[in-house]
């Protein structure tokens, strides 16, 4: 497993300073996201941790500055998509530091062989959560398309991680969401 499949050595200290600041994103902020997002969005949306929300917030302003450059606008199910891209992190139920630890033990060990000994796991023991972590992708998509999201954005969820040759959305829309997330 390289680094480079969780973000570069910059995106990944960034998160982590990031995450260590307490709290969500303001009042204002935390209105103008759930304008964007559908009901069932709103609720995944309140249960992701503060620093998470902050996140995703930040990945959406920075996908809007780089789409809105041909006047159209943006629509909801790109900005749902920068918003909730990391959704699948609430199922893990890991605080900053056991985040830390789960990813250098997959960029260490190998993200497969955490996944492998996590995911056959029942209940909520670390293997267990590591693993759910490791595959957040895939668990957002699966929230998110529970959730009645459009296609787009449970697609960006499970893609986000994926080689660009892998992506299936449109590849404009699949740059800018990448570049504004800053892997």
């Amino acid at each position: 497993m390289s680094r480079g499949e969780f973000g570069s050595p910059a995106h990944l200290a960034i998160r982590f300073f990031t995450a260590l600041w307490p709290g969500g994103p303001s009042a204002d902020s935390e209105s103008w996201a759930m304008a964007m997002l559908l009901p069932g969005e709103q609720q995944l949306w309140r249960r992701m941790s503060g620093p998470d929300r902050r996140h995703g917030l930040a990945v959406a302003r920075r996908a809007t500055k780089a789409l809105e450059g041909d006047g159209a606008p943006v629509p909801r199910e790109v900005m749902a998509a920068a918003l909730l891209h990391d959704v699948g992190k609430v199922e893990a139920r890991l605080g900053t530091f056991a985040r830390v630890g789960v990813t250098v033990a997959a960029i260490v060990a190998g993200r497969q062989r955490l996944v492998s000994q996590g995911s056959d796991r029942p209940g909520e023991g670390l293997r267990r959560r590591a693993a759910l972590y490791l595959t957040h992708d895939q668990v957002g998509a699966r929230l998110l398309r529970q959730a009645g999201s459009h296609e787009l954005t449970a697609g960006w969820a499970e893609q986000h991680h994926m080689p660009e040759q892998a992506w299936t959305l449109d590849a404009r829309l699949a740059h800018a969401l990448k570049a504004a997330d800053g892997d």
